[in-house]
């Protein structure tokens, strides 16, 4: 299985155009957040998606300036007039993003942190998200809730304000935060978590399933390093639990094998528990572009308003 190149990153065309070490350096996540969306935004314009996040409504006339890609020309063949057809927006829903701040997260080791990816990530989307009009919030966690922003039409810079002002530092545990945010997102909506999920899959699956349970859409990002996923260490040293601080030495040659298998399976084991509870799951490598992970939320919004 491929876990971070299994959908091509030229989905979107005109869209990969920043790198993620980059978009780290600038450091203002307005900015950038602007940047990466305007960017894709242009790209859908030229792709076949574009228009996958909005319903048709009717037909008008066409007036000068009108974009003619908008024209409907089965219409036209049958009328002789030209007639462009009218958009709607999906009902407006709110849209929160679940993020992992804890001590994992601050590993990295292609010139971004996983937290720093997940960040900007963040920003991406709800920039995405508020730029289509719809309520946009921001939930903190490590083995508690940190910040919790409700989801809002308004809250647009608090969540970049505290999204600047995270700082991972303390252990993971999913299940006690997330027991937590079930009691505030009884009202259906749509809930992205990102993580880099150290933790057994039927424990990750547990955690996030009261979340399910009240009825949320839910859409899983699973952060990974380049070397988490491929192990691509040479010199022979002491590697160290971020979160307990525990050693253990290890020959990377001799283990890499057996190391990959391992990350595989794990991959595998998330992947069959989320599917079977149709959750949209994508392991994203921090060294591959944004846009990738913006084009699969927007296809997997697609199909959950399908389903609706």
């Amino acid at each position: 299985m491929s876990v971070a190149a299994g959908h091509s990153q030229s989905a979107i065309p005109g869209a990969r155009f920043m790198d993620p070490s980059v978009l780290a350096r600038i450091g203002n996540l307005e900015l950038v957040s602007r940047a990466v969306v305007d960017g894709f935004i242009n790209g859908m314009h030229k792709a076949p998606y574009f228009g996958a996040s909005v319903d048709f409504a009717e037909h008008r006339g066409y007036v000068p300036g009108d974009d003619i890609r908008r024209v409907d020309w089965k219409l036209w063949a049958r009328t002789d007039r030209y007639y462009v057809k009218e958009y709607e927006a999906e009902s407006n829903s709110n849209f929160s993003v679940l993020l992992d701040v804890s001590k994992s997260m601050n590993f990295g080791t292609t010139g971004i942190t996983k937290f720093d990816y997940a960040r900007i990530l963040t920003a991406c989307l709800t920039n995405l998200v508020h730029h289509q009009r719809d309520r946009v919030g921001l939930v903190t966690f490590d083995n508690d809730v940190v910040d919790f922003v409700p989801s809002s039409a308004k809250h647009m810079e608090v969540v970049l304000h505290t999204l600047e002002k995270a700082n991972p530092g303390r252990p993971s545990s999913l299940k006690a935060p997330f027991q937590k945010m079930a009691e505030h997102f009884g009202r259906r909506g749509v809930l992205v978590i990102i993580s880099d999920f150290y933790e057994e899959p039927d424990a990750v699956l547990d955690a996030i399933s009261p979340l399910r349970f009240r009825g949320n859409d839910l859409i899983v990002f699973h952060i990974l390093d380049k070397s988490e996923l491929e192990f691509g260490f040479t010199d022979a040293s002491a590697f160290e639990d971020m979160e307990s601080g525990d050693q253990m030495p290890v020959v990377p040659d001799a283990f890499r094998k057996e190391y990959q298998s391992l990350v595989k399976a794990h991959l595998d084991a998330l992947q069959q528990r989320f599917s079977a509870n149709r959750i949209d799951y994508t392991v994203l490598d921090t060294s591959k572009p944004i846009d990738h992970a913006l084009y699969r939320y927007l296809s997997a919004r697609a199909r959950m308003m399908k389903i609706r």
